[in-house]
């Protein structure tokens, strides 16, 4: 198969490889350009442990082909944190919506894009924005919460 050259930003760095034609954009991320943080889960765009956003939407990035985000903006967990944890990953832990790690690199990406596009989301808008990510472990209610907290957070009021 010929390899094709791709070019886009991942977390705010330039990215150059090449990749297959077939590739999906997980398996580019993860295996050639070494970002971790999109998890395989499912392989089948079910679960949502892959997800990242593309010019600020979220994509299923092992139902993604590579070449579709030739000169485009992919932001992962990575491009979340710098020195110091987002406020989500923070309220993920202190409220224990991360238990087994499987789903909160995707549900973390999918609420800070909800959170970019809507500082405001009540709690049908948040269901709305994870319902793309399978969560084995909380019931989802602590997701939710974490959301609501950190929305109310960078809005400057209470939750």
């Amino acid at each position: 198969m010929a390899q094709l050259p791709l070019q886009f930003r991942l977390n705010g760095s330039d990215v150059a490889v090449f990749a297959d034609e077939a590739d999906n954009l997980l398996s580019v991320l993860r295996g050639k350009v070494g970002d971790l943080t999109p998890k395989f889960g499912c392989g089948q765009g079910g679960c949502g442990a892959c997800m990242v956003s593309v010019d600020g939407k979220t994509v299923l990035s092992c139902v993604t082909l590579a070449q579709n985000v030739q000169g485009r903006d992919v932001e992962s967990l990575a491009g979340l944190s710098g020195e110091q944890l987002d406020p989500l990953q923070t309220a993920f832990m202190d409220g224990f919506a991360a238990q087994c790690g499987y789903c909160t690199p995707g549900m973390i990406v999918a609420a800070r894009a909800l959170l970019r596009r809507n500082p405001n989301p009540d709690r049908d808008d948040i269901v709305e924005a994870i319902s793309d990510n399978l969560c084995r472990c909380t019931g989802y209610e602590p997701i939710i919460d974490a959301i609501q907290l950190v929305a109310a957070q960078e809005r400057g009021t209470r939750a």
